[in-house]
């Protein structure tokens, strides 16, 4: 059977977002689709998956909530299901960088659709950075991008300061083009970013995945694979599923050399995490695996890798 995935967002003001959680849980659950939906004051985020049947009914649903109603979806396709609940979320943020006052329902960059982004980035006086987190550029990402290697989002508000500022110690003030996977986070950044006084800022419509869905690879600027928040873990140009594994300890993208490496242990340890996780957590997810494995040999599923990190990290 083959699964229909979505993924979507919007920025709207939604200040009864925690009413909203229960009858919205109750539809989706009754739909059957998975996966997980964020609320919160500024919009809606989520990934889902299911029968094309359930996906237009929770889709409707979202669309139903008041300013969502223009709410857009990418989707994918997926052999298995790739999430093993639903889970419905009230946060504070919907992508959180931790910066109060920071609206895109406000202010907002310019949308550059993808057949656009070639000439864009391409320009000698745009400076193109990547949004995303240290673990998901390194599998991938634009020719040319800066890479703030941030760990999380929130580490993305200071990073920009200090870059801002070496390049006017160096007497430039470039355009600013800015991108992550779906276009949630470079939306919020470029939404920071004009706050903090740069006049042209853009980022791309859609993120990476509408990009590799729109532009022919013969023709693109993507180099490498796309880290995606479900089991699929990365996908190729053409938005088939990649070439990585993940390490359930750390929730990293993982080669094959990486799981042939000594630090590498199924549900326990990689070669990226094994000096961040102590004794007491590496014995865990040892128990941990253990229950997956035997749930595994009973034709079970175990809730426990579904423990992933999110986009709005």
């Amino acid at each position: 059977m083959t699964f229909k995935v979505a993924a979507f967002y919007k920025f709207f003001a939604l200040p009864d977002f925690e009413s909203r959680r229960a009858p919205l849980a109750e539809t989706l659950e009754a739909s059957g689709v998975k996966g997980t939906v964020l609320l919160a004051t500024e919009g809606v985020n989520g990934t889902i998956a299911g029968t094309a049947k359930a996906i237009d009914t929770a889709l409707a649903a979202m669309r139903a909530l008041p300013g969502c109603e223009t709410l857009q979806a990418k989707f994918a396709e997926a052999d298995e299901m790739p999430f093993l609940r639903l889970k419905v979320r009230l946060k504070r943020e919907i992508v959180s960088m931790g910066v109060p006052g920071t609206d895109p329902n406000a202010i907002v960059g310019t949308y550059v659709a993808p057949e656009a982004w070639n000439a864009l980035i391409s320009d000698p006086d745009t400076v193109l950075i990547d949004t995303r987190n240290d673990y998901e550029v390194a599998i991938g990402t634009f020719e040319g991008a800066v890479d703030p290697n941030t760990k999380t989002f929130r580490e993305f508000p200071d990073w920009f300061r200090e870059f801002r500022a070496k390049l006017e110690s160096e007497g430039r003030k470039p355009k600013v083009a800015m991108f992550c996977t779906g276009g949630i986070r470079c939306e919020k950044a470029t939404s920071f970013v004009k706050a903090e006084g740069i006049d042209h800022v853009f980022h791309l419509e859609g993120g990476i995945l509408k990009y590799l869905e729109t532009v022919p690879e013969q023709d693109s600027k993507w180099q490498g694979e796309c880290f995606v928040f479900d089991e699929r873990v990365s996908v190729r140009h053409d938005l088939t599923p990649g070439s990585y594994d993940m390490c359930h300890a750390c929730k990293r993208p993982i080669t094959e050399a990486d799981k042939q490496h000594a630090a590498f242990e199924s549900g326990v340890s990689c070669p990226h995490c094994i000096s961040e996780m102590t004794d007491d957590q590496r014995a865990r997810f040892a128990e941990r695996q253990k229950q997956i494995d035997l749930a595994k040999a009973r034709g079970e599923k175990h809730m426990g890798p579904e423990a992933r990190r999110s986009e709005d990290a």
